[in-house]
């Protein structure tokens, strides 16, 4: 390799930089979040400028090699720092103009014809359930978020070892010895079942807390639980009531279906799998090509949970089931990623209907 190749480097990262310094001054004088953005993929994207001049380091001969590298990684720095500098200008910038807007009299009328307001995509799957499940039947009850040990495992047939009580899935309360933020509304399933007696139709829905967070899974998320316990109950009745809500909410033509599973709370215990509501069970990329979505779990109330609330567990049966609320309007909106449901962005949110 000669010393033209060299230099042609040396030259296109010098154009580099008094073109990256140009459209700094313009940015600097009127600072904008996404012209800083668009900024940095046009140098640091993957298909930026400094991607062109890495490129032609690969051209280069081993002995060529540091000294170019040390010129373009000199460069990739200072357009770095520079875009950091912007970055904050521009929050000041933001800060200022607020600051310097016209206050808002909160007292003038407002215009009733303008944006409507909406409900948040949660609001609206409690708000179907609640109401499928009272046509059913149910009772709505309601029980504390942070709450016991007892409540939340051992009266559920959770054994001391099992990975669920561990500091990486459950957040504990720190000072307050046996003291949890609830993994599960199935805490409520034990205080309603200790204070009254069969027959039980109930329904429960709130926030649970679990460490974890990812494109599915938030560390606040909304559950509903429900469970019968009577005589002569089955996995029949059980099987019927599920496709009763979840065909409310997806549509009557949609089919689900039940895959044995285990669940400390339940023998027997089963997934419960709806066709996929995109493909209608012939195989996409949002059900893997499965044909089928996983969406919650149930089973009929194992023995020891019926003796930790003093029920007689030869004379009543009875099942109880678990699905995410959340997941449920992930589905039924067809949302990529859960976290958008707890991120406010009223643009987003605003795109939902005020009623059910």
């Amino acid at each position: 390799m000669n010393d033209a190749s060299n230099l042609s480097i040396f030259e296109h990262a010098e154009v580099i930089e008094k073109k990256f310094a140009a459209r700094i001054a313009v940015l600097s004088a009127a600072p904008e979040g996404r012209a800083v953005e668009d900024l940095r993929i046009a140098y640091l994207g993957r298909k930026g400028e400094l991607s062109s001049l890495m490129e032609g380091l690969k051209k280069l001969s081993k002995d060529e090699r540091p000294r170019a590298g040390k010129v373009v990684n000199e460069l990739r720095g200072k357009i770095e720092s520079e875009l950091e500098t912007l970055k904050i200008k521009v929050r000041d910038w933001q800060i200022e103009q607020k600051l310097a807007a016209k206050a808002l009299d909160v007292s003038l009328p407002v215009d009733s014809m303008g944006q409507g307001g909406s409900l948040h995509p949660v609001s609206l799957i409690r708000s179907v359930l609640i109401k499928e499940f009272r046509h059913l039947g149910f009772s709505v009850c309601d029980g504390p978020e942070v709450d016991l040990d007892f409540y939340n495992f051992s009266a559920l047939n959770f054994r001391e070892d099992h990975p669920a009580r561990d500091m990486q899935d459950t957040f504990f309360i720190q000072g307050q010895k046996g003291m949890i933020l609830r993994t599960h509304t199935s805490n409520i399933q034990i205080h309603t079942m200790l204070k009254e007696k069969p027959p039980l139709r109930v329904v429960a829905l709130g926030r649970t807390f679990r460490c974890d967070s990812d494109m599915t899974h938030t560390p606040m998320f909304h559950q509903v639980e429900g469970f019968i316990v009577d005589n002569n109950i089955s996995m029949a009745h059980m099987k019927g009531v599920i496709d009763h809500f979840l065909r409310a909410i997806f549509g009557a033509n949609l089919a689900t279906r039940l895959r044995p599973s285990y669940f400390p709370f339940v023998e027997p215990g089963a997934e419960v799998d709806l066709e996929c509501i995109v493909c209608h069970g012939k195989g996409c990329r949002t059900c893997k090509h499965s044909g089928w979505l996983e969406v919650g779990g149930l089973g009929m109330i194992h023995p020891n949970v019926f003796e930790a609330v003093d029920y007689d567990s030869e004379r009543f049966t009875g099942f109880a089931f678990g699905f995410g609320i959340d997941r449920l309007a992930m589905l039924k909106y067809g949302l990529p990623d859960l976290r958008q449901l707890f991120e406010g962005d009223q643009e987003f949110l605003g795109q939902f209907p005020v009623y059910v």
